[in-house]
């Protein structure tokens, strides 16, 4: 199974999962003499199986991304750096916005704003991270379509 694969798995067993929570909620509890719609022993069991499962698949994808790459670096590491990339071009751009926005002045009297950083200056740094962030990110789906998960 290649890492891909096992993400897109990992995904769907944690949707269940929260699927088997929601239905276990609703069935928690019944009106005297009632029966709940479905029988919690079993859902208790299936969650059990989907955890199982769960954590076993976890643990391969976790391996997997320690695993040495050809250049000696791990897939872990690559996605710590985009995972602080995407963060700080987040931050980045919430600042831009701060310091671009326009004051209206209604008379010559009133106080100026300036930005406190040249604008233009670091809109090009974020639009230089932005590219390394969707190049980065296309180097681990690339590698997710091509490392196999340890059996």
């Amino acid at each position: 199974m290649k890492l891909a694969e096992a993400l897109t798995l990992r995904a769907d067993l944690q949707k269940r999962a929260a699927q088997l929570q929601t239905r276990l909620n609703n069935n928690a509890r019944v009106q005297e003499r009632e029966q709940p719609a479905e029988d919690p022993r079993g859902l208790l069991a299936e969650l059990d199986q989907v955890m199982a499962q769960l954590e076993d698949l976890i643990t391969r994808v976790n391996l997997a991304n320690s695993a040495a790459l050809p250049d000696g670096g791990t897939i872990t590491a690559l996605l710590a750096r985009r995972d602080c990339l995407s963060q700080k071009v987040s931050i980045l751009r919430g600042f831009l916005d701060s310091a671009s926005a326009l004051t209206q002045r209604a008379t010559r009297k009133e106080i100026k704003i300036h930005s406190t950083i040249p604008v233009p200056e670091l809109q090009k740094q974020v639009d230089h991270l932005s590219r390394e962030l969707r190049e980065l990110d296309t180097k681990i789906q690339g590698l997710n379509w091509t490392i196999d998960l340890l059996e």
